[in-house]
């Protein structure tokens, strides 16, 4: 038997019993402390290394930019959008971070976004926080930064249907993988099988990653038409002054 009840902090389900989380943040107790470890152990490496190289490579203004980005992505995961079925999502915005700041600075952003809501707004728990900033910070900024860059490439690095293309795919399959991590994790530690959280996971968020994907590409459709150079992979000189040409002719 298969019910689902809701909590201000989650969506929790019971399968004969067993408990599971049908939402991306973790709560405390629902993993064992060996995956809890490991995903700490793979956050902290994967936050270091950040720092080393946005310290060593990026630019001045990319400071400022990281601060913007983060309370934009912190302000819109407030927001809840509905879905079919009586749930919600928001975004996690791990594909619009990396896209605009790369994946080094943009894993930072997702990491302090998902710090502040677990000290400040107990949104997942601390003990479970490696996880949850893995999942949905740092696989969703690596990973759909990555994706993202094969795609544009292969439709067209320098034009914007290449550009929505790797934005689309990248954002809702951030979303996607990030759902399959929890579930493994959660089957891992014991708490539920793998094959009563898989699907209940994956389906749910094969349908908000859409929502995902449409608010990344609308905010990276606007900086694509007004400031084309924030971009970390920004089209070249000539696409770029184009692109500024057609907003001021409009």
């Amino acid at each position: 038997m298969l019910n689902f009840f809701a909590t201000p902090l989650f969506a929790l389900g019971l399968y004969d019993g067993f408990p599971f989380v049908l939402g991306m943040h973790i709560p405390d107790g629902f993993l064992s402390l060996p995956v809890s470890l490991l995903t700490w152990v793979a956050s902290i490496v994967l936050i270091v290394l950040a720092l080393g190289q946005v310290k060593g490579e990026y630019q001045e203004r990319t400071v400022p930019l990281m601060g913007v980005c983060a309370a934009f992505i912190f302000a819109a995961q407030m927001i809840n959008f509905p879905i079919p079925g009586g749930t919600s999502g928001h975004l996690l915005g791990g594909t619009l971070a990396g896209v605009l700041l790369g994946p080094w600075a943009g894993s930072l952003v997702m990491a302090v976004v998902f710090i502040v809501q677990a000290v400040l707004f107990q949104d997942g728990g601390l003990t479970v926080l490696g996880a949850n900033i893995f999942n949905m910070g740092l696989v969703g900024t690596f990973g759909g930064y990555y994706l993202y860059r094969v795609v544009r490439s292969a439709v067209g690095f320098n034009r914007w249907r290449g550009m929505a293309a790797g934005v689309v795919v990248a954002a809702w399959s951030s979303v996607v993988v990030a759902a399959i991590l929890v579930a493994v994790q959660l089957a891992l530690s014991g708490t539920i099988p793998l094959n009563v959280a898989l699907p209940a996971m994956v389906f749910w968020h094969v349908v908000i990653g859409i929502g995902e994907a449409l608010i990344t590409l609308i905010a990276i459709h606007f900086i694509w038409r007004t400031r084309p150079d924030l971009l970390f992979d920004p089209p070249n000189r000539r696409s770029a002054v184009s692109a500024r040409s057609s907003v001021l002719q409009r």
